[in-house]
């Protein structure tokens, strides 16, 4: 689990094929000297396990799923990714709970600058928007961001300047893809209301007013 703060930039080495799959190698000036092999470092989002560590450098395997689900199959020697190690217990958690799970792939719409930050519009996938909300928190690349507002299909954060100069938004233009990781507690409680009380799977229901107090009395949430 992550918080989506990001600690360092990392430079890729080297993205090696394997069939499906792929090797990530990763130069950073993050402290690796408590990561063990085993343990979890965040890619631009995408959480990834260490299988190797030497000085300043790590490798990681990708699978064919997230090579499928995120940017980082578009990675190139010299790319700077951004990186967070996993939290430990009592680490603050200055973003908000990240698994890492990336959701889907969203393109830089817009960047509007204003006053001493920059505004992005991100669109996203149609299957995706009813997880983003206004003043909500949203992962894009691995970084927590709170939600300006929304439109259908698209939202809109606020760049500050450290997180330019911190990350890789600083670098990015419109047209790039990103890594969209939408808040779980939205996934949870969708699936919560949805399902059926005694437990067995039903289809999710769909309807125009949303969640409203029939439907969360329906299924036993309020009396």
């Amino acid at each position: 689990m992550f918080s989506g703060i990001a600690a360092a930039l990392g430079s890729v080495q080297r993205l090696m094929r394997r069939g499906e799959d792929a090797l990530l190698e990763v130069e950073t000036s993050l402290d690796l000297d408590d990561v063990r092999i085993g343990d979890s470092i965040a890619v631009s989002g995408a959480c990834l396990t260490v299988t190797s560590r030497v000085g300043r450098t790590f490798k990681a395997d990708i699978s064919a799923e997230t090579l499928s689900r995120t940017t980082l199959r578009n990675l190139a020697t010299g790319d700077r990714v951004n990186l967070e190690k996993a939290l430990r217990v009592g680490d603050r958690l200055g973003g908000h709970i990240v698994l890492g799970h990336v959701d889907g792939i969203g393109r830089i719409a817009e960047l509007t600058p204003r006053a001493g930050s920059i505004v992005f519009g991100f669109g996203i996938d149609p299957g995706l928007d009813r997880y983003v909300v206004a003043k909500g928190s949203i992962t894009v690349d691995g970084i927590s961001l709170t939600v300006n507002r929304c439109e259908k299909n698209r939202f809109y954060v606020n760049i500050v300047p450290h997180t330019a100069s911190a990350t890789t938004l600083g670098f990015k233009k419109a047209g790039d893809e990103v890594n969209i990781e939408t808040d779980i507690l939205a996934r949870y409680l969708e699936k919560l209301i949805t399902a059926a009380p005694d437990g067995a799977s039903r289809a999710m229901e769909r309807t125009a007013g949303g969640i409203d107090l029939e439907k969360l009395a329906r299924y036993g949430f309020v009396k």
